[in-house]
C-alpha cells in the first residue's frame, strides 16, 4: 500500500497510518483482502463472511498460523533464534490444550528451553565413532563437559559451538542453525517466549495475565485440530504417507473417492501445507493426465490454503482449466454452474486431457462413454474442435477410441481427424 493511499485511509477510518498499516497486513493473512499486482480486492472469505461460518474460522486460522508474521520478533532478537521459537512453539501450545486451564509462565518457560535444546540436538550431526569424535573435540564421550574452559570441546571449530552438546551446533561447518553461538547466547529465552506469548495474543489464541498463560475458545479450537491432523498423519490407510506426492496419487488411483481423500488428508498432515502444495502442482505438471486431475483432487482436500498457489498457474496452458474449476469451486460458484467459467477452448482441451487418463489407465468402454461428456454437441464437431485445440496428446486419444468405438462408421471418421492431426493436415 502506498503511503498516499495508507493515509488517505487512515483519515477515513479515524486511526493511526500505523495502525491502519498492521490491519491491513493483518487482513491479508487471514484472507480477506487479496493484491495482485497493484490491484487490491475483497478476498474469498470477505465476501463469504455473512453466510458461511466455516469461512470465518478459516480466515482466523491463517491468521493464528501466521501468528509470527502478524506481530514480528523484535529486530534485537537474531534471527536464527526467532526461527527456533516458532519452531518450539507448537509444543507449548499442545501443551496450553492439554492442561485445559493456566499455566504459570515459568512453567512454559522450562518447557520451551527444553524444546529448543531438542531442536538443537535433533541437527547435530551424530558422530559415526563417539570415541574417536571425544578424543578429537575433547569433549567427554558420555555427553558431559569437555576440557575447554566454558565446560565445551577444547578445540570447537569457530562455526561450531563450545559451550556443551545440549545448545546444539552453529552456522559453521559442522552445520546448524542460521546464528552462531553468540547470536543464540545474545537472546534470553525468556525474551523469546516473551515475544512469542504476546505474539500469540495479539491474534487471539491465548490470553496471558498474573503470569500465567491460557488458550482461548478459539485457540485451543485450533490447537485441537492440529493435534487431530497428526493423528490422520499417523493412520494412513493405504500406507501413502511416506511417498512423493506423484507415488501417492498413483497409490490413490484405484481407491474410490472417500478412501482417496482420507489418504490425501493423511499425507497432507504429515507436511507443511506450502510444500505440500507444491509438490502436488509439481505432479499436475507431469505427462500422466490421470494425476493432473488426482493432484487437483488433493488440493481441494487442501482448500483455502492453497489458493494463492492455485491462481498463480492459471496462466500454465497444462493446468488452467483444473485451476479455474478449483477457483471457482473454492469462490463458492453452484457446482452445477462450475463448467461455465471455462470457454469452448479451455474445455474442449479438458475432455481431451480426460480422455488421455482413460485410454492410460481406463477401460475402452470408458473411453467410448466419454463421449457423452463432450461440450461438443455432435461428433463432428468435436472432431474439428479437438484438431484445433492443440493439446498434445490429441491423436492418441482419437487412435484409442477409434480402435475402441464399435460403429465403424464414426470409428473411421476418428482415425481421419487423427491423420490430420499427425500430419498437421486440415
Amino acid at each position: 500500500m502506498s503511503d498516499a493511499a495508507a493515509e488517505q485511509a487512515a483519515a477515513a477510518l479515524g486511526v493511526t497510518v500505523h495502525q491502519l498499516r498492521t490491519d491491513w497486513d493483518t487482513a491479508r493473512l487471514a484472507g480477506l483482502v487479496e493484491v495482485h499486482g497493484g490491484v487490491a480486492r475483497p478476498g474469498w472469505r470477505l465476501r463469504a463472511w455473512d453466510r458461511d461460518d466455516a469461512a470465518v474460522l478459516r480466515g482466523w486460522v491463517a491468521l493464528f498460523d501466521a501468528w509470527s508474521l502478524a506481530h514480528p520478533a523484535p529486530a534485537a532478537l537474531p534471527p536464527a533464534t526467532v526461527a527456533e521459537t516458532v519452531e518450539a512453539v507448537p509444543q507449548l501450545l499442545s501443551f496450553l490444550q492439554l492442561s485445559a486451564g493456566p499455566v504459570p509462565v515459568p512453567q512454559l518457560l522450562d518447557l520451551f528451553e527444553q524444546r529448543v535444546r531438542e531442536l538443537r540436538t535433533e541437527r547435530c550431526e551424530i558422530p559415526y565413532d563417539p570415541q574417536e569424535e571425544a578424543r578429537r573435540t575433547g569433549a567427554r564421550p558420555d555427553g558431559g563437559p569437555g576440557n575447554g574452559p566454558d565446560g565445551g570441546p577444547a578445540n570447537a571449530p569457530d562455526g561450531g559451538r563450545g559451550d556443551g552438546p545440549d545448545d546444539g551446533p552453529g552456522d559453521g561447518p559442522d552445520g546448524g542453525p542460521g546464528g552462531g553461538p553468540e547470536e543464540c547466547a545474545a537472546a534470553p529465552p525468556a525474551d523469546l517466549l516473551a515475544w512469542a506469548l504476546r505474539a500469540l495474543a495479539a491474534v487471539g489464541a491465548l490470553t496471558c495475565a498474573d503470569g500465567q498463560a491460557t488458550l482461548t475458545p478459539l485457540g485451543s479450537w485450533a490447537v485441537w485440530v492440529k493435534l487431530e491432523q497428526i493423528c490422520v498423519a499417523a493412520q494412513s490407510p493405504a500406507g501413502n504417507i511416506e511417498q512423493s506426492a506423484e507415488d501417492m496419487l498413483r497409490g490413490c488411483a484405484r481407491l474410490r473417492p472417500n478412501a482417496a481423500r482420507a489418504e490425501y488428508r493423511a499425507w497432507l498432515a504429515a507436511r507443511d501445507t506450502g510444500t505440500a502444495v507444491a509438490e502436488l502442482l509439481d505432479a499436475a505438471r507431469g505427462e500422466d493426465a490421470l494425476l493432473r486431475g488426482l493432484a487437483f483432487e488433493a488440493l481441494r482436500v487442501v482448500g483455502a490454503p492453497a489458493e494463492p498457489e492455485v491462481r498463480a498457474v492459471v496462466d500454465e496452458t497444462s493446468l488452467r482449466p483444473y485451476a479455474l474449476l478449483w477457483l471457482a469451486e473454492y469462490e463458492g460458484t453452484d457446482p452445477e454452474d462450475v463448467h461455465l467459467v471455462l470457454t469452448r477452448e479451455e474445455s474442449t482441451w479438458l475432455w481431451v486431457d480426460t480422455a488421455a487418463a482413460v485410454a492410460d489407465h481406463g477401460e475402452a468402454e470408458l473411453l467410448v462413454r466419454h463421449l457423452d461428456s463432450a461440450p461438443q454437441p455432435t461428433v463432428p464437431a468435436l472432431l474439428d474442435e479437438v484438431r484445433a485445440v492443440g493439446h498434445p496428446r490429441t491423436v492418441q486419444v482419437l487412435v484409442a477410441l477409434a480402435a475402441a468405438h464399435p460403429d465403424p462408421a464414426l470409428a473411421k471418421a476418428v482415425r481421419r481427424a487423427a491423420f490430420q492431426v499427425h500430419t498437421g493436415g486440415v
